[in-house]
């Protein structure tokens, strides 16, 4: 399971530099890619608009 990404996301970057296998990219929103993910849990910690969550 992935985390998504919901369109509260201002894409300030705070969870790709967190992501520990470098999962996210940023695009007008991050996104997280599904086959990297390995579901840590980390880049929902960081999101300051709490718009990554679990699938």
């Amino acid at each position: 399971m992935a985390h998504t990404v919901s369109s509260d996301c201002v894409a300030c970057g705070a969870c790709v530099d967190t992501c520990p296998v470098g999962a996210i990219s940023m695009a007008d929103k991050a996104v997280v890619d599904a086959s990297a993910c390995i579901d840590c849990g980390a880049c929902e910690g960081a999101c300051p608009t709490g718009a990554i969550k679990p699938e």
